[in-house]
């Protein structure tokens, strides 16, 4: 085993030596082989959104968040190659904002990005540069995590109103984006995964011009789009209590709808095995005892938090 090999599995038996940005790269890595169900990408959009324990608690659908911060379709395309190692999802969901990001940089910038992805994937020692950190000064990134969800408890409404006004007008995607969203439908083929593309509720990243290109590029590419930006009341979106910054992510209270609802979407729209009374899963009980514990209390504490503002 060379020192590349050596430095990946360092990150894979212990996290906390890898920064918060990467962590989900190697935990999935972690997860028994052709456990997980489903994998979500994208930005942190995904990860503020979407919890895979509430898909189990609820449906018992195995699914798995490997989100990033400001992730870009490269860094998408490659932590699904990383997830088609080891697993075999029957869905891909991805978020859909990472599909309008890079959209001011020129032919130069994205190669540049390009490249450095490159590096980081296939390079493990690039692709964990903090870890020189973590053996030398001791330092660790310790982390709260579940199946990549991450809690994220501030309540910060939004007070904006309405913002998908309807329109014909649409905005264009980068052409990394084009050419690597090209890449991610041939690798769900590739390994027989179906792809389904969703915009979880977000009045500062999403409008109606940004819905039609998502749709009328799914259209082209007979894939499947959810848009909950369109569906708020029968999400439950409230943007009194669920919002973490004004508008931008949703905190764990809007999490937890997202997900019941795209649990019960998901149920009733794809083939997904129900894994709870399975044997081989017994740890995902474990750990939805854990994070209900959890959530419950977060929750609680948002709620005083809330009225203490109010």
């Amino acid at each position: 085993m060379g020192v590349s090999e050596k430095i990946e599995q360092a990150f894979i038996e212990n996290d906390n030596l890898v920064h918060s940005r990467n962590k989900s790269i190697f935990r999935i890595l972690r997860e028994p082989r052709d456990s997980i169900d489903v994998i979500v990408v994208g930005d942190s959009l995904s990860y503020s959104a979407i919890s895979p324990l509430e898909l189990w608690k609820d449906q018992g659908i195995t699914a798995y968040v490997c989100g990033q911060p400001g992730q870009r379709i490269q860094e998408t395309y490659h932590v699904l190659e990383t997830a088609f190692a080891s697993q075999s999802p029957k869905l891909v969901i991805l978020e859909t904002n990472t599909m309008f990001r890079g959209a001011m940089e020129n032919g130069l910038t994205n190669l540049k990005e390009n490249l450095e992805e490159w590096g980081t994937h296939y390079i493990s020692i690039f692709r964990g540069h903090d870890i020189w950190k973590s053996f030398v000064i001791d330092k660790e990134y310790p982390e709260e995590n579940y199946k990549g969800f991450a809690f994220r408890c501030a309540v910060q409404p939004y007070e904006k109103g309405a913002y998908m006004f309807e329109t014909e007008q649409k905005v264009q995607m980068p052409d990394a984006v084009i050419e690597y969203m090209e890449s991610i439908i041939k690798l769900c083929e590739k390994n027989r995964t179906k792809l389904l593309l969703v915009s979880t509720p977000s009045p500062l990243n999403y409008n109606y011009s940004r819905h039609n290109s998502i749709a009328a590029y799914a259209k082209e590419h007979d894939l499947e789009y959810l848009d909950m930006n369109l569906k708020l009341e029968e999400v439950g979106t409230d943007w009194a209590t669920d919002s973490l910054d004004k508008g931008d992510h949703l905190n764990l209270s809007g999490a937890k709808k997202v997900s019941q609802y795209l649990g019960e979407y998901l149920s009733t729209r794809y083939d997904l095995p129900d894994r709870r009374n399975e044997k081989r899963y017994v740890g995902w009980q474990k750990a939805e005892k854990d994070y209900i514990e959890k959530s419950e209390a977060h929750l609680k504490e948002m709620n005083i938090n809330e009225k203490k503002a109010n």
